[in-house]
């Protein structure tokens, strides 16, 4: 009978070693999750925003992106016209600037603006910024979650000492075949449920994954937007000297 009890306590042991082995610390998933996103060397992306107000009345917008690694990022507006021409320079140690066709001038986005809407839409300016999560937030990992026949880690992700954020913490949904994350949920101070985006129609364009939709949903305005991908370029060797205030009055056709 001794035999048999520390036979199965042995089992247990196995048992749980292996299970605690297959599952990767938060530090490792949050990286990979990076490193998806993040994976083109550049990328020239051409998007159509939808933003949806409660009553479902929709503005169409379409916009151009380009991104070089993790650190450098550039969005125009293209159409409408009461938006075109505007711009947006993400660029390393947290500079930002903003292109106004109307008055043929750039501004540097100052820190306390930088959580407020980005033109109009239910994404701030640093959600719209490239981003290393790894490098911003610390994470934990609360649980994992099967969804639409696909299983998750959940991530709580709080913002390391010294960055501010508007909100007090993520929860990331990190796909486990291939650590696209595939689901946002940013609280606000109070700990309550924000704004929600989700990532759809994850698809492999040659040898990245890419999310085709992406949506943010504030909760609290009952408002959303949409951003679709219309045309996806990898890998143009795009130069560094693109990414700067003389490109960015640029106008594009």
């Amino acid at each position: 009978m001794k035999k048999m009890s520390i036979t199965i306590t042995m089992l247990l042991i196995w048992v749980c070693g292996s299970i605690y082995a297959q599952t990767p610390a938060a530090e490792d998933i949050l990286k990979n999750a990076d490193a998806v996103v993040n994976a083109p060397k550049d990328q020239e992306i051409t998007l159509e925003m939808i933003l949806i107000d409660k009553k479902g009345k929709e503005k169409k917008r379409v916009a151009k992106m380009w991104q070089k690694g993790s650190e450098k990022r550039m969005i125009k507006f293209l159409l409408p016209a009461d938006v075109k021409g505007l711009g947006f320079l993400d660029l390393p140690d947290d500079i930002m600037y903003l292109y106004l066709p109307a008055f043929k001038k750039i501004r540097r986005i100052a820190s306390h603006v930088k959580n407020t809407s980005f033109a109009g839409t239910d994404f701030t300016y640093d959600d719209m910024a490239s981003i290393n999560y790894t490098d911003e937030y610390d994470p934990k990992l609360i649980g994992t979650k099967k969804e639409k026949g696909l299983d998750h880690y959940l991530l709580e992700l709080i913002p390391k000492k010294g960055i501010k954020k508007d909100y007090s913490k993520l929860v990331m949904w990190v796909r486990k075949d291939n650590f696209y994350p595939v689901k946002i949920e940013h609280y606000d101070k109070a700990g309550k449920l924000w704004k929600v985006m989700d990532r759809k129609w994850i698809k492999k364009e040659g040898k990245y994954w890419i999310a085709k939709e992406a949506k943010m949903t504030d909760l609290k305005k009952e408002h959303r937007t949409k951003m679709l991908i219309i045309e996806v370029k990898f890998d143009q060797d795009l130069k560094d000297e693109f990414f700067s205030q003389r490109y960015l009055k640029r106008r594009e056709k």
